[in-house]
């Protein structure tokens, strides 16, 4: 049983905390947040992740996961100290270091034993050795350490799953016997373990994303011109999908990414490429091509319209994809504010995002159930590719609308069934 101390309960933070526990080691979560650790200590999760209340609950009952604010606590007797605070944006786009700052400094400040420092936040190229120096430059007395970045690859929604069965580990570090001593915390992973220097493991993180978001950009930019040329997107995808080279994921059309990483994580690439004198090209044209796609759906719903002015217009979804309640830059919130610009009123309902959402969007009349929120709107937007709304009993929803009019943002229904029964239907790329 190795112990474990994880700085921050995010996403993250949270589900790395309550995994690790699981694989049987004594982990003890760590954040300032005195709100979030007292009910975390009563059940109480800060974030909807399938699975995750349950995992947390079991391994709290067993003793092996525990919470707490004090780092003199979460080091005690530590062997790993894993910093997983958030990396926001700034505005010009660079990741913003200030809760990775405070957390090296609270690590340097009480740590009282040899310690492996591991970065899981993502954080610009360079952070390892920035980290290191912030430890040595406020620890009380010189003690042993070394930091390691081992970048997180967990997707909202599936980040059980992501945590549990990996692609592949990523481990850097200018140390080799700390990276040892890291890839056998993950050994039960039964993963491929990369071992690379610092700088390279942070460039991985922030590559795959941004090349992940490349391939959204650019199924999007080829749907419309599906669109106009008369072809399907989704054969055109199925197509390509099959070429291993390509592979099918990440290759829906839809309203394009949002949530935490991708919009945040293509920023800082942009911008520590213009740091050094480049021109990242494709990187910007990959952000507004993303950014357009949000513009493009107030523009569809106010052709088939025929206007938006006094036009009510209901939202099936809100967070930013399905199985979480995640609204950072969620294209809904774009999507809301054209709307409302144009003079439309607008309504929503979202399985489990709701509660998140209201503080952001304040016009915006939610409801608890998708059939209530349907019953006099002009048109419905489907804006997150949720399961409930694959099943939803169409012809009731048909009946209830002042207009038959959908325009489907995710293409999780299909056009010809949509227009045998009647409705006037949009999706992206389609015919």
């Amino acid at each position: 049983m190795k112990q474990i101390c994880v700085i921050g309960v995010g996403y993250v933070g949270l589900v790395t905390s309550a995994c690790f526990a699981d694989l049987g080691n004594r982990v003890v979560a760590l954040d300032i947040n005195e709100q979030r650790i007292e009910g975390l200590k009563k059940g109480l999760m800060p974030i909807y992740e399938p699975g995750l209340e349950e995992l947390v609950n079991r391994n709290v009952k067993a003793g092996r996961l525990s919470f707490t604010t004090s780092y003199a606590e979460g080091l005690k007797g530590t062997e790993f100290a894993f910093i997983a605070v958030g990396t926001p944006s700034a505005v010009n786009g660079e990741a913003d270091l200030q809760y990775v700052t405070a957390a090296a400094r609270s690590i340097a400040e009480n740590m009282t034993a040899p310690l492996v420092i591991i970065n899981k936040s993502t954080v610009p190229i360079g952070t390892g050795d920035w980290v290191a120096d912030i430890v040595t430059r406020h620890q009380p007395k010189p003690v042993d350490f070394a930091v390691v970045s081992c970048p997180e690859f967990l997707r909202e929604g599936s980040a059980i799953g992501d945590f549990i069965s990996p692609h592949r580990t990523v481990i850097g570090s200018l140390h080799r016997e700390a990276a040892e001593k890291v890839a056998q915390l993950h050994l039960p992973l039964r993963a491929p373990i990369l071992i690379t220097d610092l700088r390279a493991a942070e460039m991985i993180k922030y590559a795959s994303n941004a090349f992940l978001a490349t391939k959204i950009s650019f199924i999007n930019e080829v749907a419309d011109i599906c669109e106009a040329l008369g072809a399907d997107v989704k054969e055109v995808a199925a197509g390509m999908g099959y070429d291993k080279r390509i592979g099918s994921a990440m290759l829906d059309a839809g309203l394009g990414w949002g949530g935490s990483c991708f919009p945040k994580d293509v920023k800082a690439l942009a911008f520590m490429a213009e740091e050094q004198g480049l021109d990242p090209r494709i990187l910007h044209a990959v952000m507004e091509v993303n950014y357009d796609r949000r513009k493009e759906v107030v523009k569809h719903v106010e052709t088939l319209l025929g206007g938006l002015k006094d036009k009510t217009v209901g939202l099936l979804g809100l967070a930013f994809k399905p199985n979480t309640d995640d609204m950072r830059e969620a294209p809904s919130i774009d999507i809301v504010a054209g709307f409302i610009q144009a003079g439309a009123t607008v309504r929503a309902f979202d399985p489990v995002a709701m509660e998140v959402a209201r503080g952001l969007l304040p016009a915006v009349k939610m409801y608890d159930d998708p059939y209530e929120m349907a019953k006099g709107c002009d048109a419905l937007v489907v804006v997150t590719e949720w399961n409930e709304f694959k099943q939803l009993d169409l012809e009731r929803v048909k009946g209830l609308l002042k207009q038959p009019v959908i325009f489907d943002g995710r293409n999780i229904y299909d056009p010809v069934k949509m227009k045998a029964l009647g409705f006037t239907y949009r999706g992206l790329g389609r015919q």
